[in-house]
């Protein structure tokens, strides 16, 4: 799944306050939450270059500021701030020239789209070296916090370059008999072997890094006072100080080696299949991992669940099943070269490693072992036993997340493969609708807003006092693959857990938009009323991007309500009150839902510059009964004495609506009068 787009710190050199605002609004549109800074002069600049920025975007001139003198500054003050320079044409002598004075980049102006794209490559860019800077800052810890464990290890270990030591720990210069480091330092390793050892330890070293040879040595080493011991030396590559060296581990020989040794081999074992087990491989996922970022070398996994499992359990029983899975496991050895590593990964699960091998390369491979166990009788205590497999398969590359996830991959895939004795190769490209197929609700409504397949319903608000204008309210839906609705509070919860809640409202306030201005051309006099989310309530990004998407659509701004929920506006008073504010000055209408409910709901109307209130649903409920009628009643008068305009929600029944007008309501809503259409087609005209 996508990874979340963070506010981007923007600068604009463009004299044009309409351009600049333009620029900022493909980037909102894109889904990039922006905060944006247009430079205006030198001493700007200067003052700008003091903070944090993430993109600078210059036009081809400014009177201002001259952009080189901008792209200097940034390139004397060593600030990473990637620069994309607009041109006036196209051509290669002012690329050339813009690229060469220090822009990532250079386009024509009013490139658009490919200006967004750029734009996103080298915001990607930039997010990697500030995370590689980061990492680097945190491997210089962990160096200084490796340098304190290898002084306090009881292990003698050392470090040595081309046979001769570069440093070794207090531990080593004991078992040895030296007091200090600096008098074994440029001292060749062969030293401290004993004569009848040396020449294969020669022999041992030369060779160390070819395939054939082991990484350990037995031998006889030598103290300063001549007296020897039997010690095993444990070699692996390593870095000092930048140097590539050889990591020397030396425990002294205790007669156990062998044993210990031993059980290592049978802790890395599954007992049953005598293949690796589950932990031992899940290190191996992520050595394959480290190998597949630092050298780029891919790796290929395989999942192989076997088909049936249950029913096979059910009726062979566990005894009989690991004699079957014994042979499984024999049948796999022989089937995968030397280099494969082979676990049995789960009670019906075996995983298969191919170091230097992509997805596609091993899927001949895999189709054969396919073949191979379908055809294959195996025998179970005198029973004949066929079984098929459903195998996911999955990369490790340069660009791997963590080796967990790519195990996920592989494991879904196998999972999907409902029929069984087939391959799934991971595709990036259908993991969202795959999820989506899951149940996944966070990625159906990622699916929902690439693919913008959401749907819009319109709700009538209908006046009782003969306003002229038709209101609608919007209401979302989600649908599921099958087709189903989901039930709102599931996927708005979803969507705010997940962080896409602006997203989302977004998306709905845009398409309100383009409808309603496709609606009022035909001559309707029409105002939408749009949720805006507790996301949105705080987004100070918010005001400004609706500007422009108002302007683009040449809507007039009193054509939108947004209505805000009474409960999160108490939360969110402050957040609400600035909004309210800012909402009035670009004359957009505001609405209160939900109101009535709190301890003292007009404290809460007193800081907000709201336009509408919509009383809870509650107050429509069985208003048969005097003490419902009084207290709606004496709700409506308060707000009235306001001059707010009042909406009751839930009008199921006519036997209400002599009710609602005796107590001054304003708008009405509800199934009696229709319910939420696709269409914006309700006749107002046969209310008047």
């Amino acid at each position: 799944m996508a990874t979340e787009k963070k506010t981007i710190r923007l600068l604009i050199l463009e004299d044009s306050q309409n351009e600049a605002e333009r620029l900022v609004s493909l980037f909102r549109n894109s889904g990039r939450a922006t905060r944006v800074h247009r430079l205006t002069s030198s001493d700007d600049l200067a003052e700008a270059l003091q903070q944090s920025w993430d993109l600078l975007i210059s036009a081809p001139h400014s009177e201002n500021l001259d952009p080189n003198e901008a792209l200097g500054a940034i390139r004397r003050q060593a600030k990473d701030i990637p620069v994309i320079q607009l041109l006036e044409g196209n051509d290669l002598d002012d690329i050339t020239e813009a690229l060469a004075l220090g822009a990532q980049d250079a386009l024509p102006q009013g490139q658009d789209e490919r200006l967004i794209l750029i734009a996103n490559r080298e915001l990607a860019n930039l997010e990697e070296r500030r995370a590689r800077r980061r990492a680097e800052i945190s491997l210089r810890e962990i160096e200084k916090r490796c340098q304190l464990l290898l002084e306090s290890s009881v292990d003698a270990i050392a470090y040595v370059h081309e046979g001769m030591h570069i440093y070794a720990n207090r531990s080593y210069l004991q078992l040895f008999g030296y007091d200090d480091a600096e008098d074994l330092e440029g001292m060749p390793m062969i030293d401290l072997i004993a004569g009848c050892d040396q020449t294969s330890f020669k022999d041992f070293l030369k060779n160390y890094h070819s395939a054939e040879t082991q990484d350990h040595l037995t031998c006889q080493g030598v103290k300063t006072d001549g007296l020897q011991f039997k010690a095993r030396m444990e070699l692996s590559p390593a870095t000092y100080d930048g140097e590539p060296c050889i990591q020397v581990v030396i425990r002294t020989e205790t007669g156990n080696a062998e044993l210990e040794e031993r059980l290592r081999e049978i802790s890395s074992q599954d007992l049953v299949t005598g293949l690796y087990n589950r932990t031992y491989f899940l290190e191996l996922m992520d050595s394959a991992a480290e190998r597949a970022v630092t050298v780029g070398q891919p790796t290929s996994l395989a999942y192989l669940k076997i088909d049936q499992y249950a029913a096979q359990l059910a009726d062979l029983g566990i005894a009989e099943l690991d004699m079957l899975f014994a042979d499984v496991a024999n049948l796999l050895r022989g089937h995968f070269p030397a280099d494969a590593q082979l676990a049995r990964f789960g009670d019906d699960v075996f995983s298969v490693l191919q170091p230097g091998v992509t997805p596609e390369q091993a899927q001949p491979l895999l189709a054969d072992l396919l073949r191979k166990v379908e055809s294959h009788l195996f025998e179970v205590n005198g029973r004949t036993v066929q079984i098929t497999l459903s195998i996911g398969v999955a990369g490790l590359n340069e660009k791997t997340p963590k080796a967990q996830e790519v195990i996920d991959r592989a494991h879904r895939c196998a999972d999907e493969l409902s029929a069984g004795n087939a391959i799934a190769l991971y595709n990036p490209a259908q993991e969202l609708a795959a999820a989506a197929n899951r149940g996944n609700i966070v990625a159906m409504l990622r699916q929902a807003l690439e693919n913008n397949s959401f749907r819009l319903l319109f709700q009538p608000i209908i006046s009782l006092r003969g306003d002229n204008h038709e209101h609608y309210e919007v209401l979302l839906r989600l649908l599921n693959p099958q087709g189903e609705e989901i039930p709102p509070s599931e996927f708005l919860n979803a969507a705010r857990e997940a962080g896409l809640a602006e997203k989302v409202d977004r998306w709905v306030f845009l398409h309100s938009i383009k409808l309603l201005a496709e609606h009022r051309s035909k001559g309707h006099s029409t105002r939408l009323f749009v949720h805006l989310s507790l996301a949105s309530l705080q987004d100070q990004t918010l005001l400004p991007w609706l500007s422009v998407a108002l302007q683009a659509a040449r809507l007039p701004a009193d054509t939108l309500v947004f209505q805000i929920a009474e409960p999160d506006a108490i939360n969110y008073l402050k957040q609400a009150k600035a909004l309210t504010q800012g909402l009035a000055e670009l004359h957009c209408r505001v609405a209160l839902s939900q109101f009535g409910c709190a301890v003292n709901p007009f404290n809460t109307l007193k800081h907000l510059n709201v336009d509408f209130v919509k009383v809870d649903g509650s107050y429509a409920q069985d208003l048969s009964k005097a003490e419902n009628q009084e207290a709606l009643k004496t709700l409506l008068a308060s707000l009235h004495s306001q001059a707010k305009l009042t909406i009751v929600p839930f009008v199921e029944t006519a036997s209400v609506l002599a009710t609602l007008w005796q107590a001054g309501v304003n708008y009405i809503q509800g199934y009696y009068l229709q319910g939420p259409s696709q269409s914006m087609d309700y006749e107002f005209s046969a209310d008047e």
